[in-house]
């Protein structure tokens, strides 16, 4: 069992940052691929970004490819996603996400945080 907490959103500026992170209970958090959701108003779930376990390999949305980066800290249980050069399209409810091998389903999701980008 995992739980995760996302924190750092918020309101920001078109062509701005920030640093969403996502804190793991458990003792077996190097174990799971994590991942990156968002969903916006009036639209389904979508993949952003994932990372796997060691922080080795990292895959990314064409929509965020370049502007978007993904990593993890095992030793601090925790994953971030650092969003620059943010615009308006990027305003979302961001989840993040965990697996526990590669070939199953994300399972424990954490509620998410709120982005905003103002034009």
């Amino acid at each position: 069992q995992v739980q995760l907490v996302e924190s750092g959103g918020g309101l920001v500026q078109t062509g701005g940052s920030l640093r969403l992170s996502c804190a793991a209970s458990g003792r077996t958090f190097g174990s799971y691929g994590m991942a990156w959701f968002r969903q916006a108003p009036g639209k389904e779930r979508g993949f952003v970004a994932r990372i796997t376990t060691s922080g080795g390999s990292t895959y990314y949305a064409d929509s965020v490819k370049g502007r978007f980066a993904i990593s993890r800290n095992n030793a601090k249980n925790t994953v971030y996603l650092q969003m620059n050069n943010l615009k308006p399209e990027d305003t979302a409810v961001y989840y993040c996400a965990a697996r526990r091998s590669f070939t199953e389903d994300y399972i424990y999701w954490g509620r998410g945080t709120q982005v905003t980008v103002s034009s």
